[in-house]
């Protein structure tokens, strides 16, 4: 049909690849394996349109084959102030790390990712809990607005219709999947629809697990939430099971997600090459972003090691999903953790 001149085209997603809904979060944990988790929780302590302040955790824990107590094997912290434009604006981790307040000035963006590799080089090369929170920064900064959503009041959307009128869009189209030419993401100009599909969630942690998840915070204002668990089990290939969630908080105190993922693979424990990977998309916002999940493939026979460079060159543009992409780079830490599980063997 035509709207305002532009044609749309109907875009067929299969059954089989639509999103299903929100996944258990957190299964139980299995004896021989090894659990990473992570959030970045956003908040405005001052305000709207004042600093944002990102308080990330991060821990690997191993769960004995034998049976006895899990074992903590990393723990990180980082806490980050960021200007309205993206800007780094203060920055430290516990435990500290020398080269950390060197991203101080770097904006999100093009390019932020590869300079925080270039900065952090030796936490990237260790796989730390660190890294992935410190590479998460960006992708962070650009989501986190999402959290007032659900918290508008008609005031607050007034205001920012009046905004948004008076500011230049953002021509989104090819960006990625879900905004493929003809998407149900895009207006006529090319811009983004804001009419994002949500799912409500339960929290993420076991009731009958509490050591399953790092301490998470509990928060009652508006807040943005990113969350991943990727958990590890050695045997005859390497299993990998992971979740990659993005929620906010609700004035009724509970969360909708608006991304969230499940991504199983096995991998060569010799060689580290990936033998199988399937991802599911649970949460999304528009129904054509699923299509990415069909071409996850192309990764197959890829070392582990280098999935943080190969996804982006095998899935760019609308061949992948901004966010399918950062639950399948955060893997490229696998083999640390299954070099936990052998010393421990």
């Amino acid at each position: 049909m035509k709207e305002s001149g532009a044609v749309h085209v109907a875009i067929d997603v299969p059954i089989e690849l639509r999103v299903k809904g929100p996944s258990e979060a957190t299964p139980p944990r299995r004896p021989g394996s090894v659990r990473r988790t992570s959030t970045i929780d956003m908040r405005w302590p001052d305000g709207r349109g004042k600093q944002l302040r990102l308080t990330g955790r991060a821990r690997d824990l191993l769960t004995p084959t034998q049976g006895g107590a899990p074992i903590v094997i990393a723990e990180d912290r980082l806490d980050v102030g960021v200007a309205p434009d993206r800007t780094i604006q203060e920055i430290s981790a516990e435990p500290p790390r020398a080269a950390v307040p060197s991203l101080v000035g770097l904006r999100g963006g093009s390019g932020s990712r590869g300079r925080i590799a270039e900065l952090l080089a030796d936490e990237k090369e260790a796989g730390t809990p660190l890294y992935l929170l410190l590479d998460d920064i960006p992708g962070a900064t650009l989501i986190a607005g999402f959290a007032y959503s659900s918290w508008m009041t008609p005031e607050l959307r007034l205001e920012l219709m009046e905004k948004n009128g008076s500011m230049p869009k953002r021509r989104m189209e090819g960006v990625c999947t879900g905004f493929q030419p003809g998407s149900s993401g895009l207006t006529p100009d090319g811009s983004s629809r804001f009419t994002h599909q949500v799912r409500p969630v339960e929290p993420i942690n076991r009731v009958d697990d509490p050591v399953g998840w790092h301490p998470l915070l509990e928060i009652a204002e508006i807040s943005m939430r990113r969350a991943r668990r990727i958990d590890v089990h050695l045997d005859e290939v390497i299993t990998i099971d992971s979740m990659f969630q993005d929620s906010s908080t609700t004035p009724d105190g509970g969360r909708i997600a608006v991304h969230e993922y499940r991504v199983e693979a096995t991998a060569d424990p010799r060689t580290g090459e990936l033998l199988s990977i399937h991802a599911d998309p649970r949460v999304l916002p528009y129904n054509e972003c699923p299509l990415a999940s069909a071409n996850v493939g192309r990764l197959v026979g890829t070392p582990l090691r280098d999935l943080r460079s190969v996804v982006l060159e095998q899935l760019p543009g609308t061949s992948g999903c901004t966010h399918l992409n950062d639950a399948m780079r955060a893997l490229a830490e696998v083999p640390v953790l299954v070099e936990s599980l052998r010393q421990s063997a």
